[in-house]
């Protein structure tokens, strides 16, 4: 589900079974990041893959990338291997006010 960055952050805030998830590249996360992410690289596909494939598809995750592409890539990606609650940051991290 793509979510603005205001409803992204309110939802967020209020969700105890949240985990946040950055799909950037390395790079990308050395320049800044959203407190407290796991770092999935989406380019590095096969360990993208392996490490989804741990990931506990009862919990909430939030994604964010650079302005939202990658970001609802992933999004769907994860949808398609069973996790039902996957938020998309839209704008991405190059909207993000906290940074």
């Amino acid at each position: 589900m793509d979510l603005s960055q205001a409803q992204w952050k309110e939802q967020l805030l209020k969700d105890e079974n949240a985990i946040i998830i950055d799909v950037r590249t390395e790079i990308e996360v050395i320049e800044g990041c959203i407190p407290n992410m796991k770092h999935l690289d989406i380019y590095n596909a096969v360990e993208f893959m392996a490490e989804a494939k741990q990931m506990d598809p009862s919990k909430n995750y939030y994604i964010y990338c650079r302005s939202g592409g990658r970001s609802g890539q992933a999004c769907a990606i994860l949808r398609s291997m069973g996790f039902e609650n996957t938020f998309n940051l839209l704008g991405g991290y190059s909207e993000w006010e906290g940074k």
